[in-house]
């Protein structure tokens, strides 16, 4: 079975280090280099990788970093216990919540950018969790 590891590009690493500390409570595993650090308390490890806004995305990417919020399709979503706390501390840590938190059928959801324009949510599951809209 294949691992699953989060990989975020950041413009700078210690800013970035400080908002997932704060704004989730994931402490500093590793330290490869300066631009190069390992995240832990989630499900997956987090790596933040510094990357300078401009740079290319890939050699056949064909586009630029760039740290205003962007959309992509693949976002994290952190499961957290208490969503109001949760929100709480990813706003005071610079999070910006995109629209109300909202009640779903699996329980409560709240979607964010982080400062560096990345999206993520947060979920609060209730007793059914994913169950309760699995077919």
């Amino acid at each position: 079975m294949p691992g699953l590891l989060l990989n975020i590009d950041v413009p700078d690493i210690e800013p970035a280090i400080d908002f997932y500390g704060a704004a989730l409570g994931l402490t500093v595993g590793r330290r490869f280099d300066a631009d190069f650090v390992e995240l832990l308390g989630s499900d997956a490890p987090i790596y933040l990788l510094k990357k300078a806004p401009g740079t290319a995305i890939g050699p056949a990417g064909g586009d630029v970093r760039r740290y205003g919020r962007h959309w992509t399709p693949i976002h994290p979503d952190f499961t957290v216990d208490d969503i109001a706390a949760a929100t709480a501390r990813a706003l005071a840590a610079g999070a910006v919540q995109e629209g109300e938190t909202c009640d779903a059928p699996y329980g409560k959801l709240a979607m964010f950018a982080d400062p560096f324009g990345h999206g993520f949510c947060l979920i609060e599951f209730n007793a059914e969790g994913y169950d309760a809209i699995a077919t």
